[in-house]
């Protein structure tokens, strides 16, 4: 996996966790706008490397955290989503490093 896509999945979910505090309104906004483009970003790298699985994955959470038509779920279901999200994108880097240290270098 690279440095840029681990970067942003650890950004990510930092700003998951803190969603859980007691935040100003503005803080919500900036980790919408956050995460629409983080997982833009992933889901495109995800289509470039064949990943059509996460790719709808990322596609999916872009457009559920994107901040243009906001889907009230209500604080305490947007906090379960948060730890979700968070868990999964940490769960996700150590599966890709896992499968990508047991593959043979071939690029002798």
């Amino acid at each position: 996996m690279k440095n840029s896509e681990v970067l942003i999945k650890i950004t990510l979910a930092i700003l998951m966790f803190l969603c859980l505090l007691d935040m100003p309104y503005g803080f919500y906004q900036f980790v919408r706008f956050v995460a629409l483009i983080g997982f833009g970003i992933l889901a495109y790298k995800a289509n470039e490397q064949n990943q059509k699985t996460e790719m709808i994955i990322y596609g999916g959470l872009a457009l559920l955290f994107q901040p243009f038509f906001k889907i009230a779920l209500g604080r305490e279901l947007w906090n379960i989503v948060d730890v979700v999200v968070a868990i999964g994108l940490i769960i996700s880097m150590f599966q890709k490093r896992k499968t990508t240290m047991g593959k043979p270098n071939s690029s002798k």
